[in-house]
């Protein structure tokens, strides 16, 4: 009988392998959805990938009389893409592919058998493929064995598995951390001795990589890996600097333990959990040393924010996600320069700098409390209980989120007669300072304020 955590994919499946099999075709379900299956762990079926002993051409015919729509853009490596009923898949041929040694391509080599697509695969938990109609499970390196017992090999060597596809290095830190699997003492060492291999790899890849560590339920084996392996050291040395440094203020081991205990405590929302990954950063850098050997970070949050840019930049992420990580990291000690309490001032500062980051500047500074001191952290708890109390009391009579002088640009330049230029900038400056310190005045308050300033600017000019 079959496995009640197969049957999500006989509806989606059965008319295609039928299709295939009719024609003395061999059909295969590979991939994740694989691997998700025999855990149990299918929730809603995403995209689906095949692989075939059909050629590219024979394929494209197929899949021209039975699918909605199909796509050739990946036919020179073998695979067709093709959608009906709203779902997409995407069929490739057999291939044994392998990577020349200085070049991020692979070179594309079709096999005749399953067995041989499946040795190029990066794990053995992914080295399984589900024969289409008949649901014949084909599993030849033990991939549900090694689910069972949690460990993470590769079905060849792990040498020749890394050489083929160094992403892959780096990929085995997600399946540590996502499915809690332990690497096997050959798959360490060879990440150890295979490490410089990442150079060949597009930053892009690494990012895309990187990010789907981040957003794991729980990425700290993953990134523990990366440390002790030497791996991050080709693409993140910034995490592995973070091991020299100890932390008195979170009393951890080093910098680097808290670093990764933030990231854990965070939700895997992406940005949020980047910055958390480099909110200490700045820490090597600015560390000095004061009396009875109390050590100090001052300023690390500037000096961690360049070099978030810096390091984000290096990996090719969008300027608008450089902007609001670094930013976060910018921002992650505000919360506490704040001792005395928070005013209305204060409070409308930290709101307009946080902007639409808010919510996860707030969580971040939450997580960054990382102390086994009970009464510590529950203090740290009432105090931003207290700001999130004092920003929703002033939500309820100002719009915090986007605080704006009383009079604009124009408004000014006709009340005081002047053109476009810096003085209507230093004008609205001024305004805005009064608005963040006051709350809102109203335009004829505001404009009376505006007059007095003005004729106070221009006598000292004169």
């Amino acid at each position: 009988m079959l496995p009640e955590r197969f049957r999500p994919l006989v509806g989606q499946t059965a008319d295609l392998g039928r299709l295939f099999s009719d024609r003395g075709m061999k059909l295969y379900l590979v991939g994740g959805v694989v691997r998700d299956a025999i855990l149990g762990r299918l929730s809603e079926l995403s995209d689906l990938d095949f692989t075939t002993d059909a050629t590219p051409d024979d394929t494209e015919k197929l899949m021209s009389g039975w699918a909605d729509a199909v796509w050739t853009q990946g036919k020179r490596f073998g695979t067709i893409g093709a959608k009906k009923g709203g779902r997409s898949f995407e069929i490739t041929t057999h291939r044994a592919d392998s990577y020349n040694p200085d070049s991020r391509h692979p070179r594309v080599v079709f096999a005749d058998a399953v067995e041989a697509d499946l040795s190029r695969r990066d794990f053995t938990v992914n080295a399984m493929a589900l024969s289409i109609p008949d649901l014949r499970l084909i599993d030849p390196f033990g991939g549900t064995t090694d689910l069972a017992n949690g460990v993470l090999r590769t079905p060849l060597a792990p040498e020749v598995s890394f050489n083929d596809d160094p992403l892959r290095m780096l990929r085995a830190a997600r399946f540590v951390s996502g499915y809690g699997l332990s690497p096997d003492d050959s798959l360490v060492e060879a990440v150890k001795a295979t490490r410089s291999r990442l150079s060949i790899v597009s930053e892009e890849r690494i990012r895309d990589e990187l990010d789907k560590l981040m957003v794991v339920d729980k990425p700290g084996s993953g990134l523990w890996f990366l440390v002790q392996t030497g791996l991050a050291e080709e693409f993140l040395p910034e995490l592995p600097a973070l091991s020299l440094e100890t932390d008195p203020i979170h009393r951890h081991k080093d910098v680097l333990a808290h670093t990764i205990a933030v990231v854990e405590k965070t939700s895997p929302d992406r940005l949020l959990r980047l910055a958390a990954l480099f909110h200490d950063v700045g820490k090597p850098k600015t560390r000095s040393f004061g009396p009875g050997g109390s050590v100090s970070f001052h300023h690390h949050e500037m000096v961690g924010a360049r070099m978030t840019r810096d390091r984000m930049r290096a990996l090719h992420y969008s300027n608008e996600d450089i902007h609001d990580v670094s930013r976060l990291v910018e921002l992650h000690l505000r919360f506490h320069t704040y001792q005395m309490g928070w005013t209305d001032t204060a409070v409308r500062r930290y709101v307009r700098d946080a902007g639409p980051l808010l919510s996860r500047l707030n969580e971040l500074t939450r997580s960054d409390c990382t102390t086994r001191n009970a009464a510590k952290a529950r203090a740290l708890d009432r105090r931003m209980d207290e700001l999130e109390r004092r920003i929703s009391e002033l939500e309820a009579k100002e719009r915090l989120d986007s605080i704006r002088p009383d009079l604009d640009g124009v408004e000014v330049m006709r009340r005081l007669g002047i053109p476009p230029g810096r003085d209507v900038g230093a004008a609205l400056d001024f305004l805005l300072e009064l608005r963040l310190e006051e709350g809102p005045l109203g335009p004829e308050e505001a404009g009376r304020r505006l007059d007095a300033w003005w004729q106070e600017r221009q006598s000292a000019i004169h």
